[in-house]
């Protein structure tokens, strides 16, 4: 897959996902009021999930294990911003509104427990996997989002769940996240079986310690 440079225009979602639609992700991305993101899918399926038969499964080193509906998340303390996503083949979008649950309060709902160190997250494509050390996930700007450029996230960007690593190229933001699971080692996703490097930062920094200012 080769990331086509993006202009930025801001428009609605639902416009972006129709002229995405008619006339591919790559296409679209060159027309007024087309989809400024180059689309991908790891295994050439864009699942389609009900808000209402949504479900995002909390598991493994944790006090209580839980399994919270679209509902749920809504229900919980939101948090708001605007960020640049970065792909890490070059193109950028910039200023893109997100909205959502910081993961860290998820953590604090569930309970981690002693010998916990990382998060290795699931999708509903049955394909696509991501990881992220428990400091890492635990940054302000890390979000389990349900909303995306001023409205509900749609199924070509992950919706109506996905995850969001502002401080990381976009591979580590996993669409349709379907499963958290707290881990004792750090389990490489898809992306990083494949050659990308396991911690994204966009400072383009090796360590698993957060970069100054993220």
């Amino acid at each position: 897959m080769v990331a086509l440079g993006a202009a930025g225009i801001s428009v609605g979602s639902a416009v972006q996902s129709r002229v995405g639609r008619a006339l591919g992700s790559g296409l679209g991305s060159f027309f007024p009021g087309g989809d400024v993101f180059e689309i991908y899918s790891v295994s050439g399926t864009f699942p389609a999930i009900a808000t209402t038969a949504y479900r995002l499964s909390v598991s493994g080193l944790v006090e209580r294990p839980a399994t919270f509906t679209f509902a749920d998340l809504e229900a919980m303390p939101r948090v708001r911003f605007a960020r640049t996503f970065h792909c890490v083949t070059g193109w950028i979008v910039p200023d893109v509104h997100w909205e959502g649950v910081r993961l860290s309060h998820l953590l604090d709902t569930v309970g981690v427990r002693p010998g916990a160190v990382a998060l290795a997250f699931d999708s509903y494509d049955g394909v696509d996997t991501e990881s992220l050390t428990l400091d890492q996930a635990r940054l302000p700007d890390v979000i389990v989002a349900t909303r995306m450029l001023g409205a509900p996230i749609t199924r070509d960007h992950g919706g109506p769940v996905r995850l969001y690593v502002a401080p990381m190229f976009g591979y580590k933001s996993l669409k349709w996240l379907s499963a958290i699971r707290v881990v004792d080692a750090v389990e490489p996703g898809y992306w990083e079986e494949n050659g990308y490097p396991v911690n994204g930062w966009l400072d383009g920094s090796t360590s698993t310690v957060p970069p100054r200012g993220a």
